[in-house]
């Protein structure tokens, strides 16, 4: 079998000279859920990785095994990503590009996030850089405040979507880089729905450290920026309190996690559709997934899987966040000890999001745990599993 995460963590651990119950300790988790991550009999959860990972001093890519750098280049190389990774090393003197009329530049960047709406998350990085490079230019050159301010909340949006980018290919450990980058750009755009969608996208990078605390006292001074009721600003504190859900169910705080769920219920109730505002892809139908998500992370694993599994997904949720559904409705399946139905949720994560399914880590853990609850290995684990790039 490939190795998984908790042969990392149990490799980490002896490389730090701890034993299973010391990492407990730290980490503050079972002995008896350390033994079961490692022995591959249970898998290991967000929340627990970033705890591990915290207590071992080692980033949480290093025991994920993250970016799938094999499956990346069996669909060629990555364009965009080295240029990317220049663009950022440059930080404030980024090298600017001459840009085209603003028009061009609003239609470049929705290409990018259709993209990444549409599960291309390989096409949206190529067109990135230079997209940056160009709005760089845009603001430089601009004849009037007017313009200059149109040009950083296009960079803001730019940002956002390289953030997302990186996240979904494995490369997470660009995003702090790309978020102070958008927080410099969100600190010259009038609209202050950037500023929050930096501060809420900061969170979920602290969330994968361990830093509960500090992530929900971001999304806290996040919705202190919406004291309005347009629409702007009813979409954004619905996606605030979807963060503070799951920040809190990462931290373990299901009654503040549910309360942050029927919140954006009540915001989402209002509603007909997903919005694209912001790219935040919030609505009733993400409000639902979100539901879901708390369960898993601080709750009822089972009520997750049962509810998760009849959730009529509306057609206008992204792919990617459909795809993150199922993905996590087959881990828990497998936590219900259905490893059967969790492989049915798999493939409907692959039917609507093949390439975010692809390489999502959660992913592979889930196909090892199933591998490890199975007596016999099925021919379609076995061919899930050659899709995905992992050995069984």
């Amino acid at each position: 079998m490939g190795e998984h995460v908790g042969q990392r963590i149990a490799a980490e651990r002896k490389i730090a000279g701890l034993s299973q119950r010391q990492l407990a300790g730290r980490a503050l988790y079972s002995l008896s859920m350390v033994k079961a991550v490692e022995q591959g009999r249970e898998v290991a959860s967000p929340g627990f990785i970033a705890a591990v990972s915290r207590a071992l001093g080692v980033e949480p890519d290093r025991l994920q095994g993250t970016p799938f750098v094999e499956t990346l280049e069996e669909d060629g190389p990555l364009e965009g990503l080295a240029e990317l990774r220049a663009v950022l090393a440059e930080g404030a003197y980024v090298l600017a590009a001459q840009p085209p009329p603003s028009s061009e530049l609003a239609a470049e960047l929705a290409r990018v996030e259709t993209a990444l709406h549409d599960d291309k998350t390989r096409r949206a990085l190529a067109l990135l850089p230079g997209l940056i490079r160009q709005l760089h230019g845009a603001a430089q050159s601009a004849r009037d405040d007017r313009e200059r301010t149109r040009a950083y909340e296009m960079l803001c949006a730019a940002y956002v979507a390289a953030e997302g980018a990186c996240c979904r290919l494995g490369y997470s450990s660009l995003t702090a880089l790309v978020l102070d980058r958008l927080d410099w750009a969100a600190g010259h755009a009038e609209d202050r729905g950037y500023a929050v969608r930096s501060l809420m996208k900061r969170s979920r990078l602290l969330m994968s450290y361990g830093s509960t605390d500090v992530a929900m006292s971001l999304v806290d001074r996040g919705l202190e920026l919406l004291p309005g009721d347009s629409e702007g600003e009813r979409v954004l504190r619905g996606y605030g309190h979807l963060r503070a859900a799951i920040v809190a169910a990462r931290g373990l705080r299901l009654d503040s996690a549910r309360d942050h769920i029927e919140e954006a219920r009540r915001i989402a109730n209002t509603m007909n559709r997903e919005s694209d505002l912001y790219t935040t892809d919030f609505g009733p139908g993400n409000v639902e997934i979100h539901a879901c998500a708390v369960e898993l992370e601080a709750g009822d694993p089972g009520k997750a899987a049962r509810d998760g599994a009849v959730l009529q997904l509306p057609s206008d949720v992204a792919a990617p966040r459909a795809g993150h559904h199922w993905q996590d409705n087959a881990r828990a399946w497998l936590m219900a000890g259905k490893p059967d139905k969790a492989l049915a949720a798999l493939n409907k994560a692959r039917t609507v999001a093949p390439q975010q399914t692809r390489l999502h880590p959660s992913v592979r853990e889930t196909v090892y745990g199933i591998a490890a609850a199975q007596r016999r290995q099925s021919d379609s684990l076995l061919g899930f599993a050659s899709w995905l790039g992992a050995s069984l």
